[in-house]
């Protein structure tokens, strides 16, 4: 698997969040103008686009993960939880000592077992639920955490 680090947001990310957003899940605000202050990161089986996820800086040393989608074939490999460790280690060498997202309560035991947790604001995206998560990034003294679940 490679991947790649974009500022903008490539084409490859914009068919993969069509099809998983979109297409599979209803949603119908999928692109906006966070996209343009983003970083995009899109996974590649050889040339095919398989996942992706963007980071984008919410404030001081806080980023914020979103928009992570696997197409279907590559869901169940582990995929989605290296695309959230690639955009922990970018996020990190730009300076970020927590990440936050925004997570589909569906899935959020997922987020859990890479060390996210509830931060208590449960809300609806769409009519779908959501709720919001962080992990450091850093420990006290700026280094990463020994334990990191990434």
């Amino acid at each position: 698997m490679r991947y790649e680090v974009s500022e903008a947001i490539p084409e490859d990310a914009k068919a993969i969040r069509t099809t998983v957003f979109v297409e599979e899940q209803g949603f119908h605000n999928e692109f906006d103008q966070t996209d343009d202050a983003s970083l995009h990161i899109v996974a590649y089986d050889g040339d095919e686009p398989v996942g992706v996820c963007r980071i984008f800086l919410d404030g001081g040393k806080t980023w914020t993960l979103g928009r992570l989608a696997v197409l279907k074939p590559y869901r169940g490999q582990h995929l989605g939880a290296d695309l959230v460790g690639r955009a922990e280690e970018t996020a990190r060498s730009h300076g970020a000592d927590r990440l936050t997202l925004h997570a589909q309560e569906r899935v959020a035991g997922f987020y859990r077992s890479l060390g996210y947790r509830d931060m208590g604001i449960h809300d609806q995206d769409e009519g779908c639920p959501h709720m919001w998560m962080d992990k450091p990034l850093t420990d006290s003294d700026g280094n990463e955490p020994e334990d990191k679940a990434s």
